[in-house]
């Protein structure tokens, strides 16, 4: 039972579709998508139409705070000007088609709970502080995620993998209670100084994790952007900032 876990694509599909081909090779047996598939690049229609033809059942799809954002036409809490520029562009540039993939197939809420292998996961594009612009990190207050076997998480476009070991009244496991905490990292916009895409994978049964970083051709997919919005969304793709 192997996840494929992918989050914040941010239109770019030169990207995705090396994630995906890259992933190949795993045997994967389902997806969790956790947000952010539209915005600041600029091929969200094509992501999405990308990700509708996915051949792998879906384990949970996730709205990120860019598709809450532009649907609700809700811009204020971006952090600076040249970011809701960029995304009511892209509102702008959404088909119809795309507009109902995100309202009928994307979980509004932007968190899910599902059940895999005999595992309870929790998927959230932010955290439970704030599902849509709110990040997980390892120091951060996990308190309300103990009931969880893993915990998938995006928005911050910085992967991590990590344990956390809650105190419960348990003697057989020693009175501990294990949660696993997992960010793919960006797909389409990493900002760890690393500008390969980079996904997920987990082995449900035995609990190995891949953090996966693979090339795609970051040139073409710059000469899709116009002047329409900031460079800095184009220049930023080559650098992993």
């Amino acid at each position: 039972m192997k996840l494929l876990i992918i989050s914040d694509v941010h239109g770019n599909l030169n990207a995705l579709n090396a994630v995906l081909k890259s992933a190949e090779k795993y045997n994967i047996s389902s997806v969790a998508i956790l947000g952010d598939l539209v915005d600041y690049g600029m091929r969200s229609n094509e992501v999405i139409k990308e990700i509708k033809n996915l051949e792998y059942p879906v384990a949970c799809n996730l709205r990120g705070n860019h598709e809450d954002a532009i649907i609700n036409e809700k811009y204020e809490r971006f952090s600076a000007e040249r970011g809701r520029v960029c995304a009511k562009h892209t509102g702008k540039l959404l088909s119809e088609e795309s507009r109902n993939y995100i309202n009928s197939a994307m979980s509004e809420s932007g968190k899910s709970e599902f059940s895999l292998f005999g595992k309870k996961f929790l998927a959230v594009h932010g955290s439970l502080n704030d599902e849509f612009w709110t990040s997980i990190f390892p120091a951060s207050n996990l308190d309300g995620y103990e009931k969880y076997d893993y915990v998938l998480s995006g928005h911050s476009h910085l992967p991590h993998y990590f344990e956390k070991y809650y105190a419960v009244v348990n003697a057989a496991t020693r009175n501990k209670k294990k949660t696993v905490f997992i960010n793919p990292g960006s797909v389409g916009q990493p900002r760890n100084l690393n500008n390969f895409a980079q996904y997920a994978v987990l082995d449900v049964e035995t609990e190995e994790i891949v953090l996966k970083k693979v090339s795609y051709d970051i040139e073409d997919e710059q000469s899709y952007f116009t002047d329409e919005i900031d460079e800095f969304y184009k220049n930023r793709l080559k650098d992993g900032v």
